[in-house]
């Protein structure tokens, strides 16, 4: 199997059984959304969805949460990964975002790079789901599911070169999609121990599945 037919296969099924796939993350505007990526580095989104309802009741614009210290925003994230930086970094995007982008959250990467706790990955985000952009974040979920299907090469070692070859082989409509398709697939399937294979859809399709000759019960190769 080539890999641009792996590519369409994958593609294919997730556009017929998942064509509007959506981000896991609570929020109304955004703003929210960028405060509530930045809480997500390291940390599930269901935890983070428990601190915003509290965080955003207290601080509902940018302009207030400049106007905050990084300590009583940390009390609103204590349980967050990483409380203490994450309280820093969101004061700090929302001064640069007030004083700089007038309180609107830019479309332009280089832009939303600008603010503290805001990598390519948390800018990829906000220009895929808000602006509809075709960009592509690559977390954790993303980097395993694209190697362990043979989406991308092994010497695909860093965010950048993996983000790289899936921008190559899908097409620019499909890309908003595709950033959550293979996130939720790894978060939920593909998971970083024992993957659900058994489970998995894409099993035809994959590098991984096929090397491993996994075996169901009886000893019989799911390949055979």
């Amino acid at each position: 199997m080539t890999k641009k037919e792996r590519y369409a296969g994958v593609l294919a099924y997730f556009t017929e059984h998942f064509p509007q796939p959506e981000t896991e993350l609570s929020y109304r505007n955004p703003y929210e959304l960028l405060v509530s990526v930045i809480l997500s580095a390291q940390c599930t989104d269901k935890r983070v969805n428990l601190v915003t309802p509290a965080l955003f009741e207290r601080f509902p614009t940018p302009e207030l949460l400049a106007l905050a210290t990084p300590d009583e925003v940390f009390t609103y994230i204590r349980s967050i990964s990483y409380p203490n930086n994450k309280a820093k970094h969101l004061v700090g995007m929302a001064r640069i975002l007030v004083e700089e982008f007038g309180s609107e959250v830019p479309v332009r990467i280089e832009d939303l790079q600008k603010m503290p706790g805001v990598g390519r990955k948390t800018a990829n985000v906000i220009a895929s789901v808000i602006y509809n952009q075709p960009t592509m974040a690559v977390d954790t979920h993303v980097f395993r599911v694209s190697h362990r299907i043979g989406l991308v090469s092994k010497t695909a070692t860093t965010p950048l070169a993996v983000e790289k070859e899936l921008m190559k082989y899908i097409a620019k409509d499909l890309v908003p999609r595709a950033h959550h398709w293979l996130i939720l697939h790894g978060r939920y399937v593909c998971v970083a121990r024992s993957p659900k294979c058994l489970e998995c859809p894409l099993t035809e399709f994959c590098q991984y599945f096929q090397k491993n000759l996994l075996l169901v019960p009886g000893g019989r190769k799911l390949n055979e």
